[in-house]
């Protein structure tokens, strides 16, 4: 058994990334602030004898009594939401909270996994998405609060494992969905479920031919596993090549909840990316990891979840 610090953990992923490794005979330490997080969303792992909660700021001294085996990074104000409404806080995190948590894992001799983003790669000249591919990403625009604090994020963990010889890995992830999104993040999935499940029409932005790709949460958490249990120390796309235009996801989401909801166009925001589609040949050869869960299917079953919460 491991004991493994969750930061993030009261968020979507985070939540459902404690009860993976609960489930996986861990002990679990989770921490949250919960700016963004909801504790309800750790409902199942605070019945669980192996995990314990600490309410804290990950931008301030992290204090973590016994051994640690592994640190994994997820805090982070990942919903365009959010990160509008507090984009110091955005970078803080991206950037003191980071420190802070190389730092412990320094300490604690432990593994160090960064949950960075795809939003690295900005608005980018190339499809797919390979790691190496640098990015096309404007430092003073309107999303650079989130992007840059992922990219700094990431020039840091590179850091230490340079400087001190730290164990690390980084996982760029795309589009994720599934249960426990919040529905006011404002992220396209729980916007365009919540629309159609009250029978407004769905609001696509621009022509709606812009792309993602959208992995479903049990398929990212077995991702996020795979890497941390491999030896890769450097970055690794984790998602699905699943492309899809918005409005392809606008039809099957109206398609899959039976609505009778149209869809309706408003303006593009600026610098919203035209394309995302991860290249993961990396991850198949180097973790042994795909997703395997269709959109269709996963929206099924997070329609179930936001049904619940509409």
């Amino acid at each position: 058994m491991s004991r493994i610090l969750v930061t993030g953990a009261a968020g979507f992923l985070g939540s459902h990334l404690c009860d993976q490794l609960l489930a996986d005979g861990h002990e679990v330490i989770g921490m949250d602030n919960r700016v963004s997080g909801q504790t309800e969303n750790l409902g199942d792992a605070f019945d669980h004898k192996n995990f314990s909660f600490h309410e804290h700021d990950v931008t301030e001294f992290i204090h973590v009594s016994g051994d640690l085996d592994a640190v994994l990074h997820l805090a982070s104000l990942a919903s365009p939401v959010f990160y509008r409404e507090h984009p110091i806080k955005t970078l803080k995190v991206g950037a003191l909270g980071t420190h802070k948590t190389l730092g412990l894992a320094k300490e604690k001799d432990a593994t160090y996994l960064f949950t960075s983003t795809s939003e690295v790669y900005g608005d980018p000249e190339v499809n797919p998405q390979p790691e190496d591919y640098r990015g096309n990403v404007d430092p003073y625009g309107p999303r650079s609060c989130y992007d840059e604090s992922k990219r700094y994020g990431e020039s840091l963990v590179r850091a230490y494992r340079d400087e001190h010889d730290l164990d690390v890995r980084v996982a760029r992830i795309f589009n994720t969905y599934g249960p426990r999104m919040r529905l006011d993040d404002g992220r396209v999935i729980p916007n365009f479920a919540k629309q159609a499940l009250t029978g407004k029409d769905l609001t696509v932005y621009g022509d709606g031919e812009q792309t993602r790709s959208f992995c479903y949460v049990s398929d990212m958490i077995d991702g996020l596993v795979a890497l941390l249990e491999s030896d890769v120390q450097e970055p690794v796309n984790v998602g699905n090549s699943d492309e899809r235009t918005i409005n392809q996801l606008a039809e099957l989401v109206i398609d899959v909840t039976d609505s009778v909801s149209g869809i309706t166009h408003e303006e593009l925001p600026p610098q919203d990316p035209q394309v995302r589609r991860p290249d993961i040949s990396k991850a198949r050869s180097e973790l042994g990891w795909e997703p395997d869960v269709s959109l269709r299917d996963g929206l099924r079953q997070s329609i179930e979840y936001f049904e619940s919460r509409v």
